[in-house]
This record gives structure tokens, C-alpha cells and sequence, in this order.
């Protein structure tokens, strides 16, 4: 491009870069960038991908301005879909440019694909035919374009033999466009037979989605009520009226079950996006998004910035899932910002669980949502008969974790050739050890954290930041051979106890860390499903949603586990996840069990769940948040102060705290040094900002920034509106 042409005008353009204002930059004579054009511009000495933005940008001298460098023939940000980077960012504290990024994550993307190069039957005829040739074209005489190597496998044939056809001018070469990723759903195709209740609820959903304008829905039922059949319904009439669908899932890559769920009401499967997709097929996903052809995505949290050209629908599925926080760069919430996109987009917003969060539950009953419930399983299925197990009244053998009343019930189970789970939230064999003769940790040289213990691999592992060593045979810090202790259990320790009772079970151990990552995993739960395993013991990611048909047994090895720490939140999602855990039992309608070891059967989450009462659990916690000014009746807003030293990370919190101004609803704790105090080789310190519901917690925290000295060296200042992680 020539820089000396004459320039026509002066755009805002938002770059990748964490400032508050777009840049400015010079159109070129005869360049038409409409609002949103993704463009190619320079940057210092390279050159990055932006988006051609509103309003005005950076003040700039006209002899220093430059030019943008491409415009890609790519379909603009929708109007929509700026204002949401506009908003995410104001809310969140974030650079509007590093929020702009999220939606420019496939920059292959940004040009079209090329058409791929085909074959089409023309009139002339071979000189020879042969069987083969007369089998390629049979195949070829519809008319249709066929690649080389399609055609040749179609019809069984070489690659020779279609290229002799081709060089008799039996077919001619055209240009085959981009095929689709994934098939147009068809509404009509497989409607479920659904009961009365969730005949009742889908209808509701599909009106509500087919009128359109901005609403909320929560649609709350119990484990294995069907609430995916009937927000499926919802996605429906979205496809009706012409619009384009999105459903978050919190474990996208390992739900395989629902993406068939999904083409077995549909006749095809959706888009999905993740983290594990491979880069060429994130690109294609990207690209037909923008374009519409893709009409329905499946997604994990990020999949809420693709460029959707009508969105009509956000779903968000396990919406009390805490997978949907983001605490890397840019914090959010998944769910709150889905609910803002319907809210500037105009249409419904689904969010769907068995266990709502606090803050779902609360919006309404204060009427900002509508709830529908569904208070049965599919087909009259009974939810499994739940019990605690006081470990103080019935312990396990001497170096075991299991309950001898877990054991028994497992054996029953085993007996009538139905699945038994175990779930403990622990990866690895154990999560400390040390030596006998001297005391030695075995530490994190990194994190204040110890390491964990991974048998299957004869590792130590950190699992904040991925640190690990060989496990050594003697102690580092005295020389004993043979004395090194493991403390605790992790599911590995577990499989290993199942193992000395049950030694001729089909064991399965489910994990994050599972080597083969999220392909094996997949294959894992689709064994399970189909009966191949007798005992599974797995993590948290076991809880997702998954039907496991033979499951009749769900034993949680810990129930206490979640409880122990200063999280408002703990009681919460300590019910939620043990709910979830124990409603994979009885989905096929098999009378199930649930049994809960814990050493506190009084406590108030562990009676909610084995009298079934959640209404009494629910009001219970809503009624201490609101004594105690917490979400959702107050605001919280978290500021995390890191540096390479300690003194630096804990001076420069002090300075913040200097700046916060005066404020009547309004409280600032702290600062204090995180829970995980050393993370990463980066030393922690917190502060908590507290106000009221309607505090304006963004203003507040802004002006303390930006009134506090400028972060220097190693020191890196976070902002987390709305935390959920308190470490």
C-alpha cells in the first residue's frame, strides 16, 4: 500500500493492546472500512489484527499518523457485538483492546478459505471403459462436483484411475466451495416424546424464544428431569425464526453424550469450541460463525465472544458451575455476561441447572428472572436414597479411607452387576508428603503449596503451577532411604484401597490430569456409559452431567472436603457439587443410593442433602448473605497485588489501601497476604472491597487505582469484579 496516496479520512481502530481509547489511523484514498471491519494495522514495528471502532480515537498530529495496512475480506463485528466488548470491559476494569482480543482468537480466520479444487462429469466419454471407470462414473453422473481424492475413494478405484478419465477431458475442473463444518440442524427432526411437565415447560421456552425481546429464564429441575430435552425446545424456535443458537457447557471437551443428545434431536451435530480444538478446525468454527453458516455452538466460557452475526439464543447449561469464572487476564463471569449479551442482543437468555447458584435463585424470586421448575425424573426415575456415614461411629480399617459400610454397600452393588462411583475432589495418589525421621514437606518451590503425590507416574506435582520432579526414594533433606510418607488420600490411594477389596472389579479412575488427556477421558465416560467398568472413582469432572445408565451407587470418600476453608460460597457449592455427584445414581430408573462419609452429619449442607430439603438449604444461606451484606444482596470486588518479592507486593497493596477514598456504603479489608500467598514464583496479597447492592463498585475501585502510584518492576495489579475464588 502506498503510503503517499492521498488520505480520505481518520478512524478509530481497537488494537490488542491494554489501552483505554482506540488508535488513529489513516484511511487510504478509495478504502471503504465500515464500522467493525477487521483490519491489519501497524503497531511500533508490527503489525496486529483490529477492529475499525466507533466514536473517536487517540489524538493524533496528522503528519503521524498511519496507515492501516489491509482490510480482510472477512464479515464486521456486528454493532451488537461491540457495544458487549464495550461493556465487559467497563464492568470488568479491562482494557477495552484486550476484551477486543477475545473476539480475534482464529486471525487465520480473517481471510476466506479457499475453494478446493473439484471435478464435474462433462459429456465426453472414455476411449475405454473398464468396471472401475464405470463405478466412478456412475457415482459422478448427478452432476455434482467431486474432489479427486473423494471421488476415487467413493467410488473404490485408484487416484490413476480417475486422473486418466480426467486427462480424456471427461470431467472438466471447477472450483468446490467451502463445505460447511457441521450440517444446518432441522428444527422438525426429532422431537422427544416429552411428559407433562416438560411438555408445559418447552412450550413456554418456545414461545418465549419465538416472540423474542431480552428475558431470563432459570430453568431449574432436578438431576435426570430433562432439562436439556426442554431447553432444546428453546433452541428450536430460535432455528425457526432464522436465528443463531449458543449453549455453554462447562466441560465441553468430555461431553460427547450431549453432542449426540444433540444430533438425535436435530439430524446434526453442532459446532463445538474449546480449548482442545485443533487450530484449523477453531479457524472454520470462527469463520462460519461470522459468516451465519454455522447456526448452533456448543461451547465452553470463550465461545461467548465469537462473532455471531444473529445471535438469537444463550444458553448456559449447570449454570451454577464455578468453570464459568475466568480469573486469567481478563476476570468474568461467563454467566452474568451471557445475560448481558441477551440484554444488548434483545432475546432469551436459558440459564439451566438441578442446583442454581445463590444469586440465579435470588433474581427470581425478586422477579428478575422467571423460574420454571421440574420437580421429577424423566419416566417417574427415583433420585437415590441419600445417607450419611459418621466416620466417627463407623472408621475405616487402619491406613484405609473407605467406611466399612461403603465397602459392604459396594459389594451388594457389584453382586447385582451394577456400577458403583467413588468421588473424591483430590487428583494424584496424595496430597503431601514427608519423612518420617526428620519431618521434611515436600514443597512447591514455586507455590505455598505442597506437592501432590502422582503414583501412576512416580511424580510430585504442583497443581497451581504445573511444577514436578521425580518422586525420590530418599529424603533431600536427611539422606533416609524408605521412609517417606504419603498423607491423605487423593482417588489414586483410593483406586488403590477398591483394589485390595474388590481385586476382581472393572476399575476406572476419571481425572484432569488423566495422561491421554481429553480424547482418552472421552473414551473413558463412553466405557462407563456402556457398562464397561464396575467402579469408577473420579474428580469433580465426573459430576458434569454425564448419564451413566448401570450406576446405582455414588460413595463420596469426603464430604467434608469442600467445607474446610473461609469461602462465603463453601456451604454453597459444597451442596451443589454432592448434589450433582450423587445424581448420577438411578438415571435408568434402578433403585439407587447415595452415602456420604462425613465426621459433621450435622451440618446443615450434609442434612439438606440427606433429607432432600433444598428449599430449607437454600433459605437458610440466603438468609446469612443478606445478614451479612453478601452477594447477591452486596458487591464485591477483589484487588490482587503480585511481585517477584514479597516487600515489593506488599508495599504496593499498602500504597492502594492509602488511596482508597472515603466512602459511607463502602469498605475496604486489607490488605492481607493471599491464602495461597506464593503462586507461580509471584508473592500474593489481597484486598477485599465490600459495598451494597446498588454501590458503584467500578467508579470506586477505579479511582483508587488510578489514584495509588503506578505499579513498578515486578508488581502486576488484578481486578476481580464479583469474585468466586478467594485465594
Amino acid at each position: 500500500m502506498n503510503r503517499d496516496s492521498p488520505r480520505k479520512n481518520v478512524i478509530p481502530v481497537m488494537v490488542p493492546v491494554p489501552t483505554e481509547r482506540p488508535y488513529s489511523y489513516a484511511v487510504p484514498e478509495g478504502t471503504d472500512v465500515p464500522p467493525g471491519a477487521i483490519l491489519r494495522v501497524p503497531l511500533g514495528p508490527r503489525q496486529v489484527a483490529g477492529v475499525a471502532w466507533d466514536g473517536d480515537g487517540e489524538a493524533v498530529e496528522s503528519k503521524k499518523l498511519r496507515e492501516i495496512a489491509q482490510v480482510f475480506d472477512c464479515p464486521p463485528l456486528q454493532t451488537e457485538m461491540r457495544r458487549f466488548i464495550e461493556w465487559v470491559a467497563n464492568y470488568t476494569l479491562s482494557a477495552p483492546g484486550m476484551v477486543a482480543r477475545m473476539a480475534l482468537r482464529a486471525p487465520a480466520a480473517f481471510d476466506p478459505e479457499p475453494p478446493s479444487e473439484g471435478l464435474r462429469l462433462t459429456e465426453r466419454r472414455p476411449d475405454r471403459m473398464t468396471a472401475a471407470r464405470e463405478r466412478v462414473l456412475s457415482l459422478a453422473a448427478d452432476g455434482q462436483a467431486w474432489t479427486r481424492s473423494g471421488l476415487a475413494h467413493a467410488a473404490g478405484v485408484s487416484l490413476s484411475v480417475v486422473d486418466g478419465l480426467a486427462g480424456q477431458d471427461v470431467f472438466e475442473r471447477v472450483e468446490i466451495p467451502p463445505r460447511p463444518i457441521v450440517p444446518v440442524p432441522d428444527p422438525t427432526f426429532g422431537r422427544a416424546d416429552l411428559t407433562p411437565d416438560q411438555a408445559k415447560a418447552a412450550a413456554h421456552l418456545h414461545q418465549k424464544t419465538r416472540s423474542g425481546g431480552f428475558g431470563v429464564t432459570l430453568l431449574d429441575g432436578v438431576t435426570g428431569s430433562g432439562k436439556t430435552e426442554v431447553y432444546f425446545e428453546a433452541v428450536a424456535a430460535a432455528l425457526e425464526a432464522g436465528k443463531q443458537v449458543l449453549i455453554l457447557l462447562p466441560e465441553i471437551a468430555l461431553t460427547q453424550a450431549f453432542l449426540e443428545r444433540f444430533h438425535d434431536r436435530f439430524g446434526a451435530k453442532p459446532a463445538e469450541w474449546h480449548s482442545d480444538l485443533a487450530p484449523r478446525k477453531r479457524e472454520r468454527v470462527w469463520r462460519q460463525v461470522a459468516e451465519g453458516q454455522v447456526r448452533v455452538v456448543a461451547g465452553a466460557r470463550s465461545a461467548l465472544f465469537l462473532p455471531f452475526r444473529e445471535l438469537g439464543l444463550v444458553v448456559v447449561d449447570e449454570e451454577h458451575d464455578p468453570a464459568y469464572k475466568q480469573e486469567d487476564r481478563i476476570f468474568y463471569s461467563a454467566r452474568d455476561m451471557s445475560v448481558v449479551r441477551g440484554r444488548l442482543g434483545d432475546f432469551t437468555v436459558v440459564l439451566a441447572s438441578a442446583t442454581p447458584s445463590l444469586e440465579s435463585r435470588v433474581n427470581a424470586e425478586q422477579g428478575r428472572y422467571e423460574r420454571i421448575v421440574l420437580p421429577a425424573r424423566f419416566a417417574d426415575a427415583a433420585l437415590p436414597e441419600l445417607s450419611s456415614v459418621d466416620m466417627r461411629k463407623a472408621p475405616p480399617e487402619r491406613g484405609g479411607f473407605l467406611s466399612p459400610v461403603l465397602i459392604e454397600a459396594m459389594g451388594r452393588t457389584l453382586e447385582r452387576e451394577e456400577q458403583a462411583l467413588l468421588f473424591l475432589n483430590r487428583r494424584g495418589y496424595a496430597p503431601l508428603t514427608l519423612c518420617r525421621v526428620c519431618g521434611h514437606r515436600f514443597q512447591c518451590p514455586n507455590c505455598s503449596s505442597w506437592l501432590v503425590e502422582h503414583r501412576f507416574r512416580r511424580q510430585l506435582a504442583c497443581h497451581h503451577c504445573g511444577h514436578n520432579e521425580p518422586q525420590p526414594e530418599a529424603c533431600p533433606e536427611c539422606g533416609t532411604l524408605d521412609h517417606l510418607v504419603a498423607c491423605g488420600p487423593g482417588i489414586e490411594r483410593i483406586a488403590e484401597e477398591v483394589d485390595r477389596h474388590f481385586p476382581e472389579a472393572r476399575t476406572i479412575v476419571l481425572s484432569s490430569d488423566l495422561l491421554g488427556g481429553v480424547k482418552r477421558l472421552r473414551l473413558e465416560l463412553e466405557a462407563i456409559a456402556e457398562g464397561e467398568a464396575d467402579i469408577v472413582i473420579g474428580t469433580q469432572l465426573v459430576a458434569k452431567g454425564h448419564n451413566f445408565p448401570s450406576m446405582t451407587l455414588v460413595g463420596v470418600v469426603d464430604a467434608d472436603l469442600g467445607l474446610a476453608n473461609g469461602d462465603p460460597r463453601a456451604a454453597e457449592r459444597t451442596f451443589q457439587l454432592l448434589s450433582q455427584v450423587t445424581g448420577r445414581a438411578g438415571r435408568s430408573g434402578k433403585k439407587s443410593t447415595g452415602l456420604l462419609q462425613t465426621y459433621q452429619p450435622e451440618h446443615p449442607v450434609m442434612r439438606a442433602l440427606v433429607s432432600g430439603d433444598a428449599e430449607t438449604f437454600y433459605e437458610r444461606e440466603v438468609a446469612e448473605r443478606e445478614r451479612a451484606g453478601l452477594p447477591p444482596f452486596g458487591r464485591l470486588a477483589a484487588v490482587i497485588v503480585s511481585a517477584a518479592a514479597r516487600a515489593d507486593a506488599e508495599n504496593h497493596a499498602r500504597a492502594i489501601r492509602r488511596a482508597a477514598p472515603g466512602a459511607d456504603e463502602i469498605a475496604v479489608l486489607g490488605p492481607a497476604e493471599a491464602p495461597l500467598a506464593l503462586v507461580a514464583g509471584r508473592y500474593r496479597f489481597r484486598l477485599l472491597v465490600q459495598g451494597g447492592r446498588r454501590a458503584d463498585l467500578q467508579s470506586y475501585v477505579r479511582h483508587m487505582l488510578e489514584t495509588a502510584p503506578k505499579p513498578r518492576g515486578s508488581v502486576r495489579v488484578q481486578v476481580d469484579i464479583d469474585p468466586q475464588s478467594f485465594l
